[in-house]
């Protein structure tokens, strides 16, 4: 039973312990060779066996291990195959099922992020910043998109309202179009007084004007150049702004200070020099409307205060009585303040609006010439006269005074 048990589990095919026929001799009780006997007649009618047969012989011979024995070793073989496949499998489990999983949200999203995109920030960071929101699920669905897409080279800084849970390819089509940036718009026209800047910057962020006005008085923190000496009327750069909705008073000033700086320094223009660079410029911004006229009008200041005349600029006076006019009366123009060159001589205390790009690069580079009168005699047109004869200046001002009779209420 045993010998049939151990043939049909193990493919044992050993048969010279039962006969059968095998070609081998069987073996007696005694294990003797059955070759060293002889038949009845003293003959042995069996050929020699070969080597190879010996050998043969001697393997079948040899005692088998118990059947117990084999079959725990087939048994620790499994536990160790199954043991090892159950290793692999806690393993590996995490990065199949990461593999299979999506790197992506399925979108639409939900609820309202902010996200504020800083100037200069790449792609990368970008996709940081919007996985550290839950904005997308990985940074790779992002850059992958990105990638695909040529716009996302040109994501302007600000800010974006976006959801949470986004599809990766949906949040990059809100940043890459600048209609959906929070921002807020305001234009800024050349010749503004700084009060005058603070309530359109008021008006078009919400920001009380107090706050400016507050903000101003921090100088140290607006980057004026020392000569300003704590002054930021002149330096509020006229143009058109986009501001975040959190961007504070200070920081508007700020980068409305940074571009006047940034066009003096492009002059070539010192710090120590930028003051009286920038009081010029505001003359002339609030004297000439004409372009072509400005520099003219830069070198009659320059020539007037060579030849130790007093400006005697209207546009000073109104200034300093904070009335906007282009005439000025008899009692203004005697109004004993800082500001008025018919009374003080040299410039002004300190700039008298805030000038722009022409009117700081006339005052810079003034043109060449002898003139130290100028008046424009069609305040409509902009038509100036210039001259060095105080005769002629004379007849030029009466040409004014009678177009402003002919257009009443615009003098």
């Amino acid at each position: 039973m045993t010998d049939h048990l151990e043939s049909s589990i193990f493919g044992d095919t050993d048969r010279s312990h039962r006969g059968g026929g095998s070609g081998y001799p069987d073996h007696d009780d005694h294990g003797h060779d059955d070759r060293g006997h002889h038949d009845h007649d003293g003959h042995d009618d069996r050929r020699p066996l070969s080597r190879r047969e010996r050998r043969a012989e001697r393997r079948h011979g040899r005692t088998k291990p118990p059947l117990w024995r084999r079959l725990l070793v087939i048994v620790l073989a499994l536990a160790v195959v199954g043991g090892g496949a159950f290793a692999a499998f806690t393993v590996l489990r995490p990065v199949v099922e990461g593999a299979l999983e999506s790197n992506d949200y399925p979108g639409p999203g939900s609820g309202e992020v902010v996200i504020k995109v800083a100037t200069g920030a790449n792609g990368s960071a970008i996709a940081r910043q919007l996985l550290s929101q839950d904005v997308i699920k990985s940074t790779k669905a992002f850059n992958e998109a990105a990638s695909n897409d040529p716009r996302s080279a040109g994501i302007q800084p600000g800010s974006y309202t976006l959801k949470k849970q986004m599809k990766a390819s949906d949040a990059l089509a809100v940043l890459v179009d600048p209609a959906n940036r929070d921002v807020t718009r305001v234009t800024i026209q050349e010749g503004l007084w700084a009060k005058e800047i603070y309530a359109k910057l008021s008006q078009a962020t919400g920001v009380p004007v107090a706050q400016y006005t507050a903000a101003a008085k921090n100088a140290s923190a607006l980057g004026l150049p020392p000569s300003a000496k704590g002054n930021v009327e002149g330096y509020l750069f006229p143009a058109s702004y986009e501001f975040d909705s959190d961007t504070t008073a200070a920081e508007q000033l700020k980068t409305m200070v940074a571009e006047s700086v940034k066009r003096l320094e492009a002059l070539g223009v010192s710090p120590a020099n930028m003051e009286r660079v920038v009081i010029i410029a505001s003359l002339v911004e609030a004297e000439s409307r004409d372009n072509a006229d400005r520099p003219k009008v830069a070198r009659v200041v320059e020539n007037r205060l060579a030849d130790g005349m007093r400006l005697q600029f209207d546009s000073t006076v109104s200034y300093g009585v904070g009335r906007r006019s282009v005439t000025t009366t008899d009692a203004e123009r005697a109004d004993d303040n800082p500001y008025n060159t018919y009374l003080k001589d040299g410039l002004p205390a300190g700039p008298i609006d805030n000038p722009g790009e022409s009117a700081i690069e006339a005052a810079a580079k003034p043109a060449a010439g002898n003139w130290t009168y100028f008046v424009t005699v069609n305040p409509s047109s902009g038509a100036t006269k210039f001259t060095n004869d105080y005769n002629q200046h004379l007849a030029n001002v009466k040409e004014f005074q009678a177009w402003c009779q002919a257009n009443k209420g615009q003098c």
